[in-house]
């Protein structure tokens, strides 16, 4: 979780890379970055629901939403995301372990 920050922070940097690729100027694929993130947060903050019902709810079938959803999923955006949580989870039980044995030889 302390993490996290970063990998939302992450996102927002791919999604305005991906909006100055698409043809948008930089302040305007930044800001719609932001906006994109925060207000998602915020949806996701005040609702209920889980994040998978929220995700169907603004996916049209068939759409554009559908298509980026897909390409990402076959590029591995979410094994990659599970896999960083990961190899965080790692780092942190080795950085744990060499702080210990520090600790133990005084």
């Amino acid at each position: 979780s302390g993490s996290g920050p970063a990998y939302v922070f992450l996102l927002a940097e791919a999604l305005t890379e991906a909006g100055v690729r698409v043809g948008l100027p930089l302040e305007a694929a930044s800001k719609l970055a932001t906006q994109t993130v925060y207000g998602s947060g915020k949806l996701l903050h005040g609702s209920s629901e889980p994040p998978a019902e929220l995700r169907r709810r603004v996916t049209s079938p068939g759409g554009t939403t559908q298509a980026g959803l897909a390409r990402m999923e076959e590029l591995g955006l979410r094994a990659a995301l599970v896999s960083g949580v990961e190899a965080a989870r790692d780092r942190g039980r080795e950085l744990g372990r060499d702080a210990a044995e520090k600790l133990a030889k005084g």
